[in-house]
């Protein structure tokens, strides 16, 4: 299994309590402290603008400008979104947008795309918020416009929502053939079909009875389009709550806990706490790896996981490294 680490940026209240001023030394130092071994093949930042579940007045840090950041600061290690939004921005802008951050990081750029679902950022910012359908079309051309311009450095695209009439994309991508394209989400009768034209990896629920359907459903695609099933790496985003035995598990989850009562009603904190609860690396580092484990003979090859007490110490980082890695790669 391959591994990524998602940094905090704020919209899952991660930096809550730090100084503004602090913000990018906390997400920074961690990076560098990644980028310095050799255990993390890649740093994740989500594509939001607001805290979530609920909006609020705590920091959300935006992702591309985390992008180019992030590629100026490390050397080795691989830069991701998880996910970008499509309607968030022009396609052949953030066509660009990439091709520059792949240069500024020496080629380490990965490119997640998805056709977004937060509908408070969505309206907030004046996008509306499309129909599921719209969402996807939008998807579909938007990495249509992507490839083209990173394959051939000029794109002429005439689509029902983009339309695109000579933009030139140059430089070209450091990377040989364009960015890695990861089409992220699990919907079974479009975004599956999406991935299995144009992805290289897939990002889709990591429950073992869902990941299971959807590689299915992946593989069904992948065989109408002609495409290779076993090109396309799956991936899964875990939260993850570790600890040395189920106390200190407990104890961890009760923190978060806390953090999340100070912005949210106790239904929201609920359901959040269910997202790390009822997850695969919830538990002792023994837990966690026999349930990866299986979900690796299931065909996950890479998991990206998010540690919620990352900006405030490294100890559950550290335990993960020791406990769960070696025993997954």
């Amino acid at each position: 299994m391959r591994f990524g680490l998602f940094l905090p940026q704020g919209w899952r209240f991660d930096l809550a309590g730090i100084d503004d001023s602090q913000h990018w030394p906390v997400m920074s130092g961690l990076a560098r402290r990644v980028d310095g071994g050799d255990l993390w093949e890649s740093l994740w930042v989500y594509d939001h603008f607001h805290t979530s579940p609920v909006p609020s007045e705590e920091a959300t840090h935006e992702a591309w400008s985390l992008m180019a950041a992030l590629g100026a600061v490390t050397d080795r290690v691989r830069l991701g979104q998880m996910c970008t939004c499509m309607g968030y921005r022009n396609p052949m802008y953030l066509a660009k947008v990439a091709a520059t951050v792949d240069h500024v990081s020496g080629g380490r750029l990965e490119m997640g795309i998805g056709a977004g679902w937060y509908e408070h950022e969505w309206r907030a910012y004046g996008y509306g918020f499309p129909r599921a359908g719209q969402r996807l079309a939008m998807l579909a051309e938007g990495v249509q416009i992507f490839e083209q311009a990173w394959r051939e450095g000029v794109v002429t695209f005439h689509g029902e929502h983009y339309d695109v009439d000579g933009a030139l994309c140059r430089p070209l991508p450091l990377q040989p053939g364009g960015i890695p394209l990861w089409v992220a989400g699990g919907g079974e009768k479009v975004t599956l079909r999406i991935a299995a034209r144009h992805a290289r990896y897939t990002n889709f629920d990591g429950t073992p009875e869902v990941f299971a359907r959807k590689s299915a459903v992946l593989r069904e695609h992948c065989a109408a389009e002609g495409t290779d099933f076993d090109q396309i790496t799956r991936s899964a985003n875990f939260n993850v709550t570790i600890g040395r035995d189920e106390a200190e598990v407990r104890g961890k989850l009760a923190q978060l806990e806390a953090r999340l009562s100070a912005h949210m009603d106790a239904d929201a904190v609920a359901r959040e706490l269910r997202g790390f609860r009822d997850l695969p690396a919830y538990g002792t580092p023994e837990q966690i790896v026999e349930k990866l484990g299986a979900l690796r003979e299931q065909g996950l090859a890479y998991g990206i996981f998010y540690f919620p007490d990352a900006a405030y110490t490294t100890e559950s980082i550290e335990l993960f490294e020791r406990e769960v890695m070696p025993a997954l790669r």
